[in-house]
């Protein structure tokens, strides 16, 4: 198993380690799931995301070339933004959802833990002979996260006050250089913050001394749960297109009217006529979480399969995601989740379970 450069740190802080997409990672610290959950919805939590891949793409023509493999509008982006988007197959499936930031002489692109090394091929394999792919496996990148993580932030760079909701600018953090992004995995405001390693745990140590409360990869995950965000694996994967997925948002206008990215015939086609299944959010009955891989049934039939759920401890209930034919996901309809064999009462429900927080830019 690999390790992060905060590894000992979280050891420090009493966290119990598990093992996740090839590193050791803290699953939880003292206090609990429950807690850290809390303290990310009520006040501001630091998570280690140092597994996820860091890289550049540097180069004339970096964006257009990006575009051979993302829907997304690459060439739109702004500098000092970032945007979400999903790398895409041959077959039109999800190789991977990432972030690509525009820094004016060059991209920053974070990927998934499991699928960085597949990324990097991919991406490496399209690219002109003026654009490089560049790794940065010498950084760390931290996300704090909840309603105070602003004002935590801001006794360390003040500046980072004024970006809106995935804005990025780079200042100077616990003595050294960081970029710093208005973005995160839980629905809150919040900050993710790419750090050389070796300053990482005393960045950690300043956060929490600020009044961050360390979580886990449990809170992270209840938390992006009830934000109705996918997670690679279970609700994406390589047979899974963005339609079906309910993320054609991340489909650029100009690249509808282009198709010129991997993938494109069948999206194309799902957009114009529809997908075989679609991506819904369940409402469940009672208090038995449905988990990943829980069949979905209407009547006796099996319509689908849970590709995500657990308890969501804000709401109190459990939350469920997956994936069920178009004709069963309008909201409200009624279906079975199959929970070791007996039938578990659940309604389709509008995503987010819990409204996001992000700190949207003002309009004059």
């Amino acid at each position: 198993m690999l390790e992060t450069p905060l590894a000992d740190w979280h050891r420090a802080q009493g966290a119990r380690m598990v093992p996740f997409a090839g590193y050791m990672m803290p699953v939880h610290y003292p206090a609990g799931i429950i807690a850290e959950h809390k303290a990310c919805r009520e006040g501001a939590a630091l998570f280690d995301v140092s597994h996820m891949g860091q890289a550049e793409l540097r180069g004339e023509g970096a964006a257009a070339a990006l575009e051979a493999l993302t829907p997304a509008d690459v060439q739109g982006l702004k500098p000092g933004r970032q945007r979400y988007g999903v790398l895409m197959t041959e077959a039109g499936g999800i190789l991977d959802d990432f972030m690509f930031t525009n820094l004016g002489d060059r991209m920053f692109l974070v990927l998934n833990a499991s699928r960085k090394a597949v990324d990097e091929a991919a991406i490496g394999a399209i690219l002109p002979p003026s654009v490089t792919l560049a790794p940065m496996p010498d950084r760390a990148l931290l996300a704090l996260q909840g309603p105070a993580a602003e004002r935590i932030l801001a006794t360390l760079a003040p500046e980072v006050a004024a970006l809106p909701f995935m804005g990025v600018a780079e200042v100077t953090l616990a003595g050294g250089s960081a970029l710093v992004s208005r973005s995160g995995y839980t629905g809150e405001d919040g900050y993710e913050i790419s750090v050389p390693a070796e300053n990482a745990t005393k960045l950690a140590g300043a956060l929490v001394t600020a009044g961050a409360t360390p979580a886990g990869l449990g809170a992270r995950d209840s938390l992006r749960l009830e934000a109705g965000l996918c997670l690679y694996g279970n609700d994406l994967d390589e047979t899974t297109s963005p339609v079906e997925a309910a993320l054609n948002w991340t489909i650029g206008k100009r690249r509808r009217t282009e198709w010129n990215f991997r993938g494109a015939e069948r999206v194309r086609e799902e957009l114009d006529h529809g997908p075989k299944r679609l991506r819904v959010g369940f409402a469940v009955e009672g208090r038995q979480p449905a988990r990943a891989h829980t069949p979905i049934q209407s009547g006796a039939e099996v319509v689908g399969e849970v590709t995500s759920g657990g308890f969501g401890p804000t709401l109190g209930a459990p939350v469920a995601m997956g994936y069920v034919r178009p004709d069963l996901a309008t909201d409200g309809t009624a279906l079975d989740l199959m929970v070791r064999g007996k039938a578990v009462a659940a309604k389709v429900a509008p995503t987010p379970f819990v409204p996001h927080r992000y700190k949207r830019a003002s309009r004059a």
